[in-house]
């Protein structure tokens, strides 16, 4: 291969680090990658570094070690993440949202990619310090954001179902309290997801009465494993009663009464 510019270089390393988020890569395969010396690619990354730190873009880790290298870990600015909660809770005070049951309506917000992309980032950067194993969901629209925070963290995804696969092989199931409609139900997860042991995070669309979170909880303890965080899009805060209280969201939103009215906010929790 031939001899490649620095900016080319520059670019080739930005774009393999943000391809790979929480992936610790060696100066080997960017020295053999781009034909140059292990020297030269320090310095490169030194560039790729202060770029991504300047623009509030992440940041490039330095993992020293035999095995060591480097991980770009994704970021947002925090102006970006303000702006993106606003125009948010824009979207969702449109009383169009509210449907029969008073559901609120969020499947285009929840694959939309632009949307799910930041906030995805968003999400993970709030929990790339913790030692996490797993992102677990339920399915199925808290999917997509579920996917976004594993991708950035560099970890599985496992889904949990509402019920039994036989695709999925030899199941654990559970019977839980829903949080909004106080009824038992079911959710079921293959013997075959997770390593015992794990420790995981809780990616969801929505956070009502914090039931489905509280099942999952238990589920987890059948497979030795624990839950260490949730992370939602939207906070119900009109149910004042949850049954979790460990947990971050980035946006609050209050229905009042029997109305069409939202109130919805950024979460204070999101921005500390």
């Amino acid at each position: 291969m031939e001899k490649l510019s620095r900016n080319s270089r520059v670019v080739a390393i930005t774009k393999i680090l943000t391809e790979n988020p929480n992936k610790v890569i060696g100066l080997n395969k960017f020295s053999d990658l781009l034909n140059a010396a292990k020297s030269t690619i320090s310095e490169d990354i030194v560039i790729v570094r202060e770029i991504l730190e300047k623009l509030e873009m992440g940041k490039v880790e330095t993992i020293a070690g035999a095995a060591g290298g480097i991980k770009y870990i994704p970021g947002i600015e925090n102006e970006s993440r303000k702006k993106f909660a606003e125009d948010l809770c824009e979207m969702l005070k449109d009383e169009s949202r509210i449907i029969p049951g008073n559901f609120i309506y969020m499947t285009d917000l929840m694959y939309n990619p632009q949307i799910i992309s930041k906030a995805g980032v968003i999400l993970s950067s709030v929990f790339c310090n913790k030692e996490v194993d797993y992102v677990v969901t339920v399915e199925t629209k808290g999917i997509p954001l579920a996917y976004e925070v594993a991708r950035n963290l560099g970890i599985p995804l496992v889904i949990i179902r509402r019920d039994n696969k036989v695709t999925e092989g030899s199941t654990v199931t559970i019977n839980y309290v829903s949080g909004t409609s106080g009824r038992i139900q079911q959710m079921s997860l293959s013997k075959k997801s997770m390593k015992a042991k794990s420790k995981c995070i809780f990616i969801d669309d929505f956070l009502r009465g914090g039931g489905t979170a509280e099942g999952i909880k238990d589920l987890l303890k059948e497979f030795e494993s624990e839950l260490i965080g949730i992370g939602v899009l939207v906070d119900n805060i009109s149910v004042a009663q949850k049954r979790v209280d460990d947990y971050i969201s980035i946006v609050e939103l209050k229905h009042l009464g029997e109305s069409k009215n939202l109130e919805v906010k950024p979460s204070n929790l999101i921005f500390e």
